[in-house]
């Protein structure tokens, strides 16, 4: 809409909004303005939308939520079965990123993340704590010595990360761990780390919750807090008196927060 009000304005004004360079188009000073004040305007037609979401009392409508692929498969999907069985009149939709999506400019309504760090400008509560361990496939350790030291592998591969994980304090564990050369796969997704450990490739560090639905694997070493993340459940405040949402954080507070030994591996 912003842009569309941009090339109105410029066709009704006669106003140059942009300068073409060599390199391309960079805006003119009448264009940053432009931009500043249509900036405002979103922001506040987004202030508004949360508000009235707010605002709604009844138990119907849509609720947004946004997770990680991880945690939908292996530790949601029966929290979000639940829910839609109890509130038929509510709808769930499931946005997959591995980023925060921007809560306040309405992208989701709900985001269920793991983090040390909840953005400030956000609400919630704490689920658990997801703790990580060092996973193999049965018939893959039933021919190998137990793995003592992992700075040792003494003939185990390991499944590591690659460079668009290595923020992750799992991958860094291994990293500063395993010697390079042991890693015979590296990867950017935990859930490919686990079907390559499942396939008997070698071993892999993934969360304790994910492992354990996967009857071949077995951990051999479970790993400390080092690596453990907070799980948490994350709304604008703007929408916390609304019924739909308080609703599902109600109800997803509840399921995650009974399945804690299932996160920590207990």
């Amino acid at each position: 809409m912003c842009e569309f009000w941009q090339v109105a304005l410029a066709q009704y004004r006669g106003v140059r909004l942009f300068d073409r360079l060599p390199h391309g188009y960079v805006p003119t000073a009448a264009g940053e303005m432009l931009r500043r004040h249509a900036e405002r305007v979103e922001e506040e037609a987004q202030a508004i939308e949360r508000e009235l979401g707010g605002h709604d009392v009844k138990l119907s409508g849509r609720v947004v939520v946004t997770t990680t692929d991880t945690l939908a498969n292996a530790l949601l999907a029966p929290v979000f079965q639940g829910f839609v069985e109890r509130y038929p009149g509510i709808g769930l939709e499931l946005l997959i990123d591995s980023a925060f999506l921007d809560l306040a400019r309405c992208e989701a309504d709900v985001a269920i993340r793991p983090t040390q760090a909840p953005p400030e400008n956000l609400i919630g509560r704490r689920l658990g704590t997801i703790r990580w361990g060092v996973y193999g496939a049965g018939d893959y350790l039933r021919d190998r010595p137990a793995l003592e030291d992992p700075s040792r592998p003494e003939g185990h591969p390991f499944i590591g990360g690659n460079e668009m994980i290595r923020h992750l304090a799992s991958s860094r564990w291994l990293d500063e761990r395993v010697p390079p050369e042991a890693c015979v796969l590296r990867t950017n997704c935990v859930v490919a780390a686990l079907g390559a450990a499942r396939a008997g490739t070698g071993l892999a560090v993934v969360p304790h919750y994910m492992a354990r639905q996967e009857s071949e694997l077995e951990c051999v070493l479970a790993i400390g807090p080092e690596v453990a993340t907070d799980l948490w459940l994350l709304v604008h405040p703007d929408l916390r008196h609304s019924a739909r949402i308080r609703a599902f954080m109600a109800f997803a507070v509840e399921a995650i927060r009974q399945r804690q030994a299932e996160l920590e591996g207990r």
